[in-house]
């Protein structure tokens, strides 16, 4: 739906002003951000993670078998997210009323920019899939909020959500926490870099990753290991891509 526009400009010295109305999405989401800010006290962490075995082990995985058959990165990082979920209860929490609600399914909320706005349809149980299973899964949501086909039942239920930016240039961001979930992971640009190894200076890959908690429930040194559970896992991918 496209927005509504005033046509009777106004004339200041700014020059003049087109007035516009927000679409319903844009109403939700200014609301939802403003709530955001007003009622989480947000705490935030950045770490940079070396993505250079998984760039590998993807490589490895186009080589031998055909393209559909490698997991996207988008995937692979919403499948370290949801194991570290698993093991770390309360950032798959809520702080509600004086009260820690802990959530027994893992379902993981991925942003997906829209002409307008954006959405967050959710992979139900991410926990439970495979990287290829989660990477099917999104590119079905994806299209389905592209037709404008998607869902209330897609778009509700998650506990924990990725915002991915990297594929537009972005190193890093910290966007507000979605209530009434603990936790939001923004994820930057992947880059190329020079590391050392065994002496030698060599191509490696990094990606920095901001985490955004809900200090009520995520405090900082249990936030911190948590974003260190997804660093392993990404730094050593194995468990990732099976």
């Amino acid at each position: 739906m496209k927005p509504q526009t005033d046509t009777s400009a106004v004339t200041t010295a700014k020059g003049a002003i087109r007035l516009e109305e927000p679409t319903r999405a844009e109403r939700l989401i200014a609301r939802r951000a403003a709530e955001s800010r007003a009622t989480v006290p947000d705490f935030e962490l950045t770490t940079t993670i070396d993505m250079s075995a998984i760039v590998a082990a993807r490589s490895e995985l186009r080589a031998a078998a055909r393209a559909e058959s490698v997991p996207s990165l988008t995937a692979v990082i919403v499948r370290s997210c949801a194991l570290a979920l698993r093991e770390y209860p309360r950032a798959n929490g809520t702080y509600r009323d004086g009260h820690f609600e802990l959530h027994a399914r893992v379902n993981v909320g991925v942003a997906i920019a829209t002409g307008d706005s954006y959405v967050v349809p959710t992979v139900a149980d991410a926990d439970t899939k495979t990287a290829l299973e989660i990477g099917a899964e999104l590119r079905s949501l994806a299209a389905s909020v592209r037709a404008g086909t998607i869902t209330p039942p897609e778009l509700a239920g998650a506990t924990f959500t990725v915002s991915n930016l990297g594929m537009l240039g972005v190193s890093s961001f910290n966007p507000p926490v979605l209530p009434p979930q603990a936790a939001i992971l923004a994820v930057g640009a992947m880059r190329e870099v020079p590391v050392v190894r065994e002496g030698d200076i060599v191509t490696g890959h990094e990606m920095n990753v901001t985490l955004v908690t809900d200090h009520r429930i995520l405090y900082g040194a249990h936030a911190a290991e948590f974003l260190g559970r997804i660093r392993a896992a990404l730094e050593r991918p194995r468990e990732l891509l099976v």
